[in-house]
């Protein structure tokens, strides 16, 4: 290795540890069975991001990750592969490997409270019975984190809320769903850019 490439290789490395990390953690459950499906919004809006910079996902410790840098900033995109209810687990592991800031963690989820593609994003609330936001608060034993919450509705007869929120999109919801998730991408980068209360002025409601 040559001495400029030296200092090059230097500078980047010194670079990247003056950037601002951020942790944007989709949940979902892995494996085909769950591709398409309500409950797997997280990974969909996470996978968007990583598309749009054309980074890809490797393996690591917990599930898989994509980086992307975005004008200082390192977004560590993780999809879990703890399955829904360990979720926790991955997310506090990668907290402290990176020392992430708490305020830099946004946790991407489905919420049946809400309408078909509702997006709201809170700094803070209940898991109301999502068994994966239950594993964080858990794991972070806090109810004190940043979450995007994607409407998935509650069209689904008693009794049968699994069946609904495991199953696959209708094709009316599949229609709308590309808009949508560009609406979740480009909160996500707000949050990172300008900030939680930015972003949720600029696109709660929406």
């Amino acid at each position: 290795m040559t001495w400029f490439n030296f200092l090059k290789k230097r500078k980047h490395a010194s670079d990247e540890q003056l950037m601002k990390k951020f942790l944007i953690v989709g949940l979902g459950n892995i494996g085909a069975d769950y591709q398409n499906t309500r409950h797997n919004i997280g990974f969909s809006i996470v996978e968007a991001i990583a598309n749009k910079h054309e980074a890809t996902f490797q393996s690591t410790r917990f599930g898989a990750m994509a980086q992307v840098k975005i004008r200082g900033r390192l977004l560590m995109l993780l999809k879990p592969d703890t399955f829904m209810n360990l979720s926790g687990k991955a997310v506090l592991h990668w907290i402290k490997a990176q020392k992430i800031e708490s305020e830099h963690l946004l946790i991407l989820t489905d919420d049946l409270h809400l309408p078909f593609g509702s997006i709201r994003l809170r700094t803070k609330g209940s898991h109301a019975g999502h068994n994966g936001l239950k594993s964080i608060e858990q794991e972070l034993n806090s109810s004190n984190y940043n979450r995007l919450r994607f409407g998935i509705g509650s069209a689904f007869n008693p009794n049968h809320q699994v069946d609904f929120v495991l199953g696959t999109w209708s094709e009316e919801e599949m229609a709308a769903l590309p808009e949508r998730v560009e609406q979740c991408v480009a909160l996500t980068e707000a949050f990172v850019l300008q900030g939680v209360q930015k972003a949720m002025n600029q696109f709660n409601g929406n």
